[in-house]
């Protein structure tokens, strides 16, 4: 009985762990490896699991975004044939994730065999294709929050609100084999409390083994108050420059919590002196979703769901579905608030509004989200002076601004407030973050916990989860 930490282990991506509970192999997340560049990304997604796909008798997901959800159509690619356990909302945004990232696959393939073609290499194949995604899709099994399911021999899967993003849950699992009972937890993302739409993290209290986020395990963030002032600044800043403002934001989560509070603050910020395009077929997708999931919102957006839809809330709101709508945003030189993924501006939309704004002085370019290490979206963070896109050298001459109170991510504060509520100090293992975060965090709880940062391939004990990690070679 163990657990074996195989992706996000001193990383922020690539979420994947397997549990071994007598004949039982169950893996926790199966994400994609992000942050590396397109050429390493590609490199470290394809190459094989530590394990044998056919061998997984289950998968339990904690919500959909890629880092977490999107390697699951190679591993049913390869031969797994269990079932995908997950929340219910979160099972109809994998729908709209896959469909994107496969087609992303397929067309960064042809790109590729054309280049490797002209090289007189072999051609390869995409990481996996729409009938891959449909393949893993129709494994899923959408389930409700707290309402536990036996899952395999000796395993209860519970799921709890994480408040991260839609449809985003906390994996309890219940787990009696050989005359020994362990309750192991697995945060997934924690949810940032307070933040707008969704509910604040469901706090748990009995766990034996926690496994716990830690993206922002060296940072707290600004208040919300600060982040709105700060918002509403950049805001005035760019209409006074007459330029454009560039928002690269994740398609599932952050964006609708952009147009939320947009509507909320809508004259307070000014915005009706701007035209506000959301330049992303897989954001509108998935705002589409929201908007049907009314049940899962917090009091505060319940209430104003009940008086509007969405699309009533912003009537300066544009969304373009095509690439002939996005490309007559570039002709726009001044009052426009372009939304566009991706969120790390490594891929998407974004990348060609860059191109098109980011040399002219009186643009704006605001992030909201974190930039892993290696991306375009970090390197812009840091202030690189200029960016190369398709061959070509750009000069960055916007102002660039970065609002992390907006996360969708607990702070170091809200991870310790959150694992504070369990009795007894259970075993805590902190997971996708960058090991600078994690040794923080590890000293920040250090009177709460004896936290431990697993490297990939270790294993847990989970019969003896006091004693030290072991890696099996």
């Amino acid at each position: 009985m163990y657990i074996e930490f195989c992706g996000a282990a001193q990383e922020v991506t690539g979420s994947c762990h397997l549990l071994q509970v007598g004949r039982a192999t169950i893996l926790l997340d199966c994400g994609l490896i992000q942050g590396g560049g397109k050429a390493k990304d590609g490199e470290a997604n394809s190459q094989d699991f530590p394990f044998d796909p056919a061998s997984i008798d289950a998968v339990v997901l904690s919500h959909s975004h890629l880092d977490h959800s999107g390697r699951i159509p190679l591993l049913v690619k390869q031969g797994f044939k269990g079932k995908i356990y997950t929340q219910r909302a979160c099972q109809e945004m994998c729908r709209v994730m896959y469909k994107d990232a496969a087609y992303i696959q397929e067309r960064d393939a042809v790109t590729q065999n054309r280049k490797r073609a002209r090289k007189h290499l072999p051609p390869i194949e995409p990481l996996f294709d729409q009938e891959d995604a449909e393949k893993a899709l129709r494994l899923f099994r959408g389930m409700d929050y707290e309402q536990p399911l036996k899952i395999a021999e000796g395993v209860v899967l519970t799921l709890f609100d994480a408040g991260h993003i839609l449809g985003s849950a906390i994996v309890q699992l219940d787990i009696h084999a050989q005359d020994i009972q362990r309750r192991v937890v697995f945060t997934g993302d924690l949810g940032h409390a307070g933040a707008p739409i969704l509910r604040d993290p469901t706090y748990l209290t009995q766990a034996d083994v926690v496994l716990m986020e830690s993206t922002y395990g060296a940072r707290c963030h600004r208040s919300w108050e600060a982040s709105f002032a700060e918002m509403a600044e950049v805001l005035a800043q760019a209409k006074a420059d007459e330029g454009n403002l560039l928002i690269p934001a994740f398609a599932v989560g952050r964006t609708q919590e952009l147009l939320y509070l947009f509507a909320k603050h809508f004259d307070e910020w000014g915005l009706g002196d701007w035209q506000i395009y959301l330049d992303s077929p897989m954001a509108i997708e998935a705002t589409e979703v929201y908007a049907a999931h009314s049940e899962l919102y917090d009091e505060e957006t319940a209430d104003l769901w009940r008086r509007h839809q969405y699309k009533d809330l912003l009537p300066n709101l544009q969304v373009t579905r095509t690439p002939d709508e996005s490309l007559t945003i570039n002709e726009i030189r001044s009052g426009a608030i372009i939304i566009a993924g991706s969120g790390m501006c490594e891929g998407g939309r974004i990348r060609h509004h860059l191109k098109n704004h980011v040399w002219r002085s009186g643009n704006h370019l605001v992030f909201v989200g974190f930039q892993a290490r290696n991306t375009l979206g970090r390197r812009l963070v840091e202030g690189v002076e200029s960016i190369r896109l398709w061959g070509e050298d750009i000069n960055v001459a916007a102002k660039v601004h970065t609002i992390n109170g907006f996360s969708a991510h607990a702070d170091q504060q809200g991870l310790i407030d959150w694992y504070r509520h369990f009795e007894g100090a259970p075993e805590l293992l902190l997971v996708h973050g960058e090991i600078e975060a994690q040794q923080a965090l590890i000293e920040a709880i250090k009177p709460y916990a004896r936290a431990r940062a697993p490297e990939a391939g270790e294993r847990l004990d989970l019969v003896h989860p006091k004693k030290a990690l072991y890696r099996d070679d």
